[in-house]
């Protein structure tokens, strides 16, 4: 059982639930001797947990498959088109149902057995796929279908999401919980860089039918592996059997009262949306960094972040154990503003791109200890809809960030647009810090 500095956050946990009895039939955490290179390395204790693996391996083929979607999706509606302005369409189309559907799909997490959900979603995301595959290989060629296909996947993505967050502290204990999102995270970081290459490789060698279908069949081991699971049912009789509005505003009043869950939203949306540029390296690629080829600056400038991510997920070890959940992320919030401005203040190309990955590293931390804090400092009856709150946050940030740094970047010019967002980013998470203690006090 955890502990937890009192900062109005409800953390009472069932033994079930803190980790006292594991799903694998194991007791308490494994902490084995940890020297040289294996102090910094991956922390792999939850893949000990047979429960948790199977969960991870099923995020693990999830995070490529989906990625060759997103890629074959955009370039056959180009094909079709010939137009860019269809292509944004289409992710418009994506965007609404995977909102909605995140926060619905978070008030069903805390009312029925999350396992089936898993089971539901994963199958109708599979199925999905599968009738991708079938409308390009009938040569369809209809973008509202492919629309209507695309905002179908997305709410399948948008219900399984909280479910399978939500699950993760039913499968490891509290202090394994940052290990844990690490694991996590390192793969769907990991799924977006190799997933787009994977796909462009395969595209000219198989083409697009092809490819929905890899990704459908790939999808058949998710269902498999979350068939292994344990049931994952509501864990107290108070916990609501129903999943409507009302649930829905019920997760966000519980959001505002407690800091220490409003504090990590807003240190999230502190730095997503203050200091995420990526709406501006089409402008740094053309204009600043002209001289290195605008193609080659443009894939490293968007390859830079995630790699970054995975890079800091493969050496989580070095800060997995750390109990200090709330000052990581202010620490890490922090560091990824320093990281932005320093590429926004570079001439040069390969000097921006390291600061971009440092940012990415950053981001990683902040990543785990954000997520360890939703699943720790709530009780299991609400952690779906916070999960829902939290795929919300995480999806809508970054675009209210291409707004207003491309505005910031049309007047201002690009490289001011990125060091300032960096710095805004710091000065507010500072002040964040200090005005509202509890989230730097928190720990477990």
């Amino acid at each position: 059982m955890y502990r937890a500095i009192r900062m109005g956050v409800d953390t009472s946990r069932s033994s079930t639930d803190s980790g006292a009895a594991e799903p694998d039939g194991s007791t308490g955490s494994e902490r084995p001797d940890r020297s040289g290179w294996r102090r910094w390395a991956m922390d792999t204790r939850p893949l000990r947990r047979p429960a948790y693996r199977r969960l991870w391996s099923s995020t693990a083929v999830t995070a490529v498959g989906s990625q060759l979607t997103a890629v074959a999706v955009p370039k056959q509606i180009y094909d079709i088109t010939g137009s860019s302005a269809w292509v944004g369409y289409a992710s418009l189309a994506g965007l609404l149902p995977l909102v909605l559907f995140a926060l619905w799909g978070g008030a069903i997490a805390d009312s029925t057995d999350r396992r089936k959900l898993l089971l539901v979603t994963n199958t109708g995301i599979a199925v999905t796929s599968l009738l991708f595959w079938v409308q390009a290989v009938t040569r369809l060629d209809s973008v509202p279908v492919l629309m209507v296909l695309l905002a179908l996947q997305q709410a399948f993505f948008g219900l399984n999401s909280p479910a399978r967050s939500a699950s993760i502290a039913r499968l490891v204990p509290a202090d394994e919980l940052p290990a844990a999102n690490a694991l996590g995270a390192t793969v769907m970081q990991t799924g977006s860089v190799a997933g787009p290459m994977l796909a462009g490789a395969l595209i000219p060698l198989v083409g697009l039918p092809e490819l929905y279908l890899i990704d459908a069949l790939a999808l058949c081991v998710t269902v498999w592996a979350v068939l292994r699971l344990p049931a994952l049912p509501p864990l107290t009789r108070t916990a609501s059997r129903r999943a409507g509005l009302r649930e829905v505003v019920a997760g966000f009043r519980y959001i505002a009262l407690h800091k220490v869950l409003l504090l990590s939203f807003l240190a999230d949306i502190i730095a997503m949306v203050l200091g995420m540029p990526r709406a501006l390296f089409p402008q740094l690629a053309a204009e600043t960094y002209a001289s290195w080829g605008e193609g080659l600056a443009l894939g490293l400038l968007f390859a830079a972040v995630p790699a970054g991510a995975v890079v800091g997920g493969l050496m989580s070890g070095t800060f997995s154990r750390a109990r200090r959940h709330g000052l990581m992320v202010i620490a890490s919030v922090a560091a990824w503003g320093a990281a932005v401005a320093g590429a926004g203040l570079s001439t040069s190309l390969w000097l921006a791109v390291v600061f971009l990955a440092v940012a990415g590293v950053a981001d990683m931390v902040s990543m785990v200890f954000r997520g360890a804090i939703l699943l720790s400092a709530a009780t299991d009856e609400m952690r779906g809809r916070l999960q829902g709150v939290f795929t919300v946050v995480v999806v809508g940030g970054p675009r209210v960030a291409d707004v207003l740094h491309g505005t910031a970047g049309s007047a201002f010019g690009a490289p001011a647009a990125v060091a300032g967002g960096g710095l805004l980013v710091i000065m507010a998470v500072l002040v964040l810090a200090f005005v509202t203690p509890a989230l730097r006090r928190y720990t477990i």
